[in-house]
């Protein structure tokens, strides 16, 4: 894939991530622990929920600021090359993650 084509799509794929943080802001939101609105077990299930959305949000925050350091990767020309050893990182574990930055060696 050219870098442009790259480009374009670690954007693509940030943008997408973004849109769904913006569109789950109030999923994360305290749950009321009010017992005359809700009972026990709904109160459990909303904190349960809670909790889950939270670590959505987590883990689309740190999936983002991996694709923003692939692209400044790429503008630098260092792009496809691990963060540890310089080595070009194969192919098919870029394809699979494009925001790679080890080589499956230094991933472990």
């Amino acid at each position: 894939m050219n870098d442009a084509k790259l480009k374009i799509a670690l954007k693509a794929k940030r943008d997408e991530l973004q849109t769904l943080l913006d569109q789950a802001a109030g999923d994360t939101a305290p749950v009321a622990l009010d017992q005359t609105q809700q009972g026990r077990l709904s109160r459990m299930d909303a904190m349960q929920q809670q909790a889950m959305a939270a670590e959505t949000v987590r883990r689309r925050q740190r999936e983002i600021s991996a694709l923003t350091a692939a692209l400044q990767r790429l503008q630098a020309g260092e792009y496809g090359y691990c963060l540890n050893c310089g080595e070009p990182i194969g192919e098919a574990r870029l394809a699979l993650d494009p925001a790679a930055a080890f080589c499956i060696s230094h991933a472990r």
